[in-house]
């Protein structure tokens, strides 16, 4: 008999204060297809905010801590966030080179390291969830992370289509960013308001009800235009839909 998969979770910090149901429903839906979750109250953050706004020798020493807080060689970390594992896959590449102490920490991590619809699809092979209903018409938004630094595209579809109820419709231009990048809302609020604006523009022409993403931080922003403009369109995380209806 295989021994039931045991899988570490990594909770970014938009999920961790701003949606914590999504994380927990990370969790529901990994339980429900035969995995034991592993949770490291310890773990705080990726390093990314601090890489990105070029403040490189901080991110490593929180950078260090993410490699400390996920020891298990023989584990998969699993995050509802593709922004976190690219930063992960990719920037740790620029903190720790082959000369750094914490170089093989770093392609061990870096390995093991996987977005959660990327988790099911890619290591698990699943494309169904049973019982995920949720009746409407949505939209997926390719968020700049899955889509250029992990290759994430037709995965999150797949799993969206053997949803009961759902509708899915693409939405033109959905492989454009949607403005947040981070710091660049705040640096470039003008640009990124309109590079929001026309990504909810676009996923209102499909009639959906819902915007649907891999990223909280892409639907958070995107929530707060939809919300400022008081539309009807609603935003979900990936994981909150396949959870929905059992």
């Amino acid at each position: 008999m295989q021994k039931p998969l045991i899988v570490d979770i990594f909770i970014p910090c938009f999920v961790d204060q701003l949606a914590p149901e999504t994380g927990f429903n990370m969790v529901k839906v990994l339980e429900k297809v035969g995995c034991i979750v592993n949770y490291n109250p310890e773990q705080t953050c990726c390093g990314q905010p601090a890489f990105n706004a070029g403040y490189f020798e901080e991110s490593a020493e929180v950078a260090k801590k993410f490699l400390k807080d996920f020891p298990h060689a023989d584990r998969y970390t699993v995050s509802p966030s593709a922004s976190c594992v690219g930063m992960v896959r990719n920037a740790y590449e620029d903190l720790f080179n082959k000369n750094s102490p914490h170089f093989n920490d770093c392609l061990r991590v870096q390995k093991n390291t996987y977005e959660f619809t990327e988790f099911l699809t890619d290591v698990l092979g699943i494309e169904y969830i049973e019982g995920a209903r949720l009746p409407g018409i949505a939209t997926y938004h390719d968020s700049c992370s899955a889509l250029r630094e992990c290759q994430i595209k037709e995965g999150p579809r797949r799993l969206l289509a053997g949803v009961e109820g759902l509708e899915l419709r693409e939405m033109i231009d959905n492989e454009t960013c949607c403005g947040f990048g981070g710091t660049f809302a705040v640096k470039f609020e003008s640009i990124s308001v309109g590079m929001a604006e026309q990504k909810v523009l676009h996923a209102i022409e499909t009639k959906a009800d819902y915007i649907i993403s891999t990223d909280y931080s892409c639907l958070m922003h995107l929530n707060g235009y939809i919300n400022k403009n008081k539309m009807s369109i609603k935003v979900m995380h990936i994981a909150d839909v396949l959870a929905s209806g059992w």
